[in-house]
């Protein structure tokens, strides 16, 4: 069994689902695969045989997928950002990671598992900071105009 290598690593709680989730996951990015399946044992909860735990890498970070039961559903009080550096990116990732979901306001987006994204180009955080107040205001208020995030428009704001 390969150890874990990080020293926190985010668990998500599925209804029966873990195994599809991350094996939809890491479809989408590079650098990414499924580490290992974790069925239940005779004690265990759900039938025994079933998956339980799906660990994964997706871009070179952990997660673990739980098939916890119906109990626990995700909210937007979490969500994983996404540092796009290309248009391209951010339009490939916002299409594939919403496709069966629902798509948001200012680049987030729930899956068809109903995690959050945020599907963000990093060109968004230099205009945010730039030493022009004005454009930085600007380019906020272009951004919340927007769903998926487009950097032309960002940069001409």
């Amino acid at each position: 069994m390969e150890r874990i290598a990080a020293k926190i690593v985010p668990c998500l709680w599925y209804d029966g689902q873990a195994e599809q989730a991350a094996e939809h996951y890491t479809s989408i990015f590079e650098d990414s695969r499924i580490v290992q399946v974790q069925y239940t044992g005779q004690t265990g909860p759900g039938e025994p045989g079933t998956v339980l735990v799906v660990r994964f890498r997706l871009a070179g970070t952990e997660f673990v997928a739980l098939n916890g039961g119906p109990m626990f559903h995700f909210t937007e009080a979490v969500s994983f950002q996404i540092a796009c550096d290309t248009q391209d990116e951010v339009d490939r990732l916002w299409e594939k990671l919403g496709e069966g979901g629902e798509f948001g306001p200012c680049g987030w987006l729930k899956d068809k598992f109903g995690l959050s994204w945020q599907v963000t180009p990093v060109r968004l955080f230099e205009l945010l900071i730039d030493s022009d107040a004005d454009r930085a205001d600007r380019v906020t208020r272009a951004m919340l105009d927007m769903g998926k995030l487009d950097i032309a428009t960002l940069e001409n704001a």
